[in-house]
C-alpha cells in the first residue's frame, strides 16, 4: 500500500520518526509530502507537492502535529484520511500549560480546531486509551473514530549500551520542563536525597518551569543536582546510557495521568530502570514493580523514597530494567506499534 505522510510535520521528531519508519518496515511505501514553511507559504508548498503524487497513493496520514491541517488536507485527499493527531492543542495549550484561561478566544479557537480536525479525518491516532477517553468527553466525539497507536522509541538511536562504572550514583531526567513533568518534585525529592551523598541527580533541558525549577533549587540549596544544557536527539542516548534510574514525570495536572511521555520509552529500550508515577495511561503498558516502579502523583517523599529502593535493591532494579527492554522488543518496535495504521 502507498501512503502519504502529509503536514507541517517535523520528521526527526520521535512520533513521526517511529510512524515513518514502522511503516515502511510494514511493507508500505510511504511517501513524504512535508513543508515546514511559515504561514501561507506551508499550503502553497503542500499543494503543489501533493500535486506531484495526487493519483499515487492509497491513504492519507497527517503527522503531528496537523490540527490546523487537517481541513486542508480533507480537501486534497483522494481517499481514506487518518490523522495522528497525538494530543489535544486545547488540553495541551490551555488546560495543561495554562496558556490561555479557559474561557478566553483563544481556549475556544483551540477547542474547535481540535474538534475540527478530529471529526474531518476518517480515523484519528492518539497514544493512549486515557487520552482516547478524554477527547471523547471533551469533544462529545464517538470512540469508534479513535485508535491507540503508543509512542515508542526508536530503537536505532536508543538501545542498551555499557557504561565504565561511576563514582555517584546517578538519576536522570531529561524533558521539556512542561507542567506535567513536575521538575519541582524532583528538585524537592533531591533535596530530601541530600545526605545521601552518592547520588547524584542529572536534569536535561529547558523549558516553561525550567527556572522556576532552578530557582527552587537554590532556594532549597540543593547540592546535589546538575541542571544539563539540552542536547540534540541522538546525543540523548549517552546521557541515559550513564543512569542508574531515569525518570518519567510526576505532575499533578491531569494531563499528566493520560500520557506516557518518550522518556519512558526511550528508557525501556535502552533497559533502564525507570520511576514514574502512578496514572491510567501508564497502567495500559506497564505494571508496578515488573516493568516499571510508580510512585504517587506530586509526592517527592514517595519519589525520593522509591529512588532509595530501587538503588538499595539492585535486584529489582534489574528485573524490572529487563522485563521493561523485553517488553519494547515484544510490543513496541516500530513496526509492531504501527501494523494496524493502514
Amino acid at each position: 500500500m502507498r501512503i502519504c505522510y502529509f503536514g507541517m510535520y517535523d520528521p526527526e521528531y520521535p512520533r513521526n520518526r517511529i510512524m515513518i519508519r514502522g511503516l515502511k518496515e510494514n511493507g508500505h511505501e510511504v511517501l513524504e509530502c512535508q513543508s515546514r514553511a511559515g504561514g501561507f507559504k506551508k499550503y502553497q508548498e503542500l499543494y503543489q507537492k501533493h500535486c506531484q503524487i495526487k493519483n499515487q497513493y492509497d491513504v492519507m496520514i497527517v503527522g503531528f502535529p496537523g490540527q490546523t491541517i487537517v481541513p486542508f488536507a480533507k480537501l486534497l485527499a483522494n481517499n481514506k484520511m487518518i490523522f495522528d493527531a497525538f494530543s489535544s492543542h486545547y488540553e495541551g495549550y490551555v488546560i495543561d500549560r495554562g496558556y490561555h484561561n479557559q474561557f478566553s478566544l483563544a481556549a475556544l479557537y483551540y477547542w474547535l480546531i481540535d474538534w475540527l480536525s478530529f471529526i474531518l479525518a476518517d480515523e484519528v491516532l492518539f497514544d493512549t486509551q486515557a487520552h482516547i477517553d478524554y477527547c471523547v468527553k471533551t469533544f462529545h466525539l464517538k470512540p469508534e473514530i479513535f485508535k491507540r497507536v503508543f509512542v515508542g522509541s526508536d530503537d536505532n538511536v536508543f538501545y542498551p549500551r555499557l557504561v565504565s562504572q561511576q563514582e555517584k550514583f546517578i538519576v536522570h531526567f531529561h524533558g521539556t520542563y512542561i507542567p506535567l513533568q513536575g521538575a519541582e518534585h524532583i528538585v524537592k525529592a533531591a533535596k530530601i536525597l541530600e545526605s545521601h551523598q552518592e547520588i547524584e541527580f542529572h536534569l536535561l533541558g529547558k523549558g516553561q518551569t525550567f527556572e522556576p525549577a532552578k530557582k527552587l533549587a537554590s532556594e532549597l540549596n540543593a547540592k546535589n543536582i546538575k541542571f544539563l544544557e539540552p542536547v540534540a536527539y541522538k546525543e540523548l542516548p549517552d546521557y541515559l546510557a550513564r543512569a542508574d534510574i531515569v525518570l518519567g514525570i510526576f505532575g499533578s495536572t491531569a494531563k499528566a495521568q493520560r500520557v506516557i511521555p518518550n522518556k519512558v520509552f526511550e528508557a525501556l529500550a535502552m533497559a533502564k530502570p525507570i520511576i514514574t508515577q502512578d496514572s491510567p495511561a501508564i497502567r495500559e503498558l506497564l505494571t508496578d514493580k515488573e516493568n516499571v516502579l510508580l510512585c504517587k502523583a506530586g509526592d517527592e517523599q514517595d519519589l525520593a523514597d522509591k529512588i532509595l529502593e530501587l538503588k538499595n535493591n539492585q535486584e529489582l532494579a534489574q528485573k524490572i530494567a529487563e522485563n521493561g527492554h523485553q517488553l519494547f522488543k515484544e510490543k513496541l518496535e516500530a513496526k509492531k506499534l504501527t501494523e494496524g495504521v493502514k
